[in-house]
């Protein structure tokens, strides 16, 4: 039988490693994969994800229970996402250097000949460049909805807004996606 992340919260918070592992290890795929899909850089993703768990670890004997761990977790990596989006604009600004190339994964498939590999990776750096050009609350309801699958009422709760704030920066995100990526469709 699983032990409840509840279990493993108590038995973190009393100063157990073991637990803070456990927890970490159920989640720690889905707030890479967040944060990547946030940032669309890996190096980004992994210092997302670790400012992520130092702030989990720092703030779990405030943990109420009051909601899922996960809603709580997933609400912390909305804000360390949305933190370091800031802070990556202001570094532009004061360096002027260009925004990360970092495409969504690389296809090394041997099954897949050189131009399927190309034409993939155009899209995805399409997709990529196309989601750096929605606002930053757009790009995170974007990503929770689906490419982490999460409802509208989930994201509302990690993003400490109502439903309707969550449809509004959905629509756009849409909307917004279609028109950059729209030469694409008609390719």
């Amino acid at each position: 039988m699983s032990v409840s992340d509840q279990d493993l919260i108590r038995d973190a918070c009393q100063g157990s490693a073991s637990a803070f592992e456990q927890l970490v290890t159920r989640y720690d795929e889905r707030v890479l994969a967040m944060a990547y899909r946030y940032v669309g850089s890996r190096d980004d993703a992994k210092d997302i994800y670790q400012e992520v768990f130092v702030r989990v670890h720092r703030a779990l004997r405030n943990f109420r229970m009051e909601s899922e761990f996960a809603t709580w977790l997933y609400r912390i990596t909305a804000n360390v996402c949305l933190t370091h989006r800031a802070a990556h604009r202001r570094r532009l600004e004061t360096t002027g250097s260009g925004a990360d190339d970092d495409v969504l994964g690389s296809l090394h498939s041997t099954e897949v000949s050189a131009e399927e590999r190309m034409h993939a990776a155009e899209i995805s750096e399409s997709v990529t460049r196309a989601m750096q050009r929605l606002s930053p609350q757009q790009k995170l309801v974007f990503t929770l909805r689906h490419y982490q699958g999460h409802k509208l009422r989930e994201i509302a709760s990690m993003m400490e807004c109502t439903e309707g704030t969550v449809k509004r920066y959905l629509f756009a995100a849409t909307q917004r996606m279609r028109e950059e990526l729209k030469e694409l469709v008609h390719q």
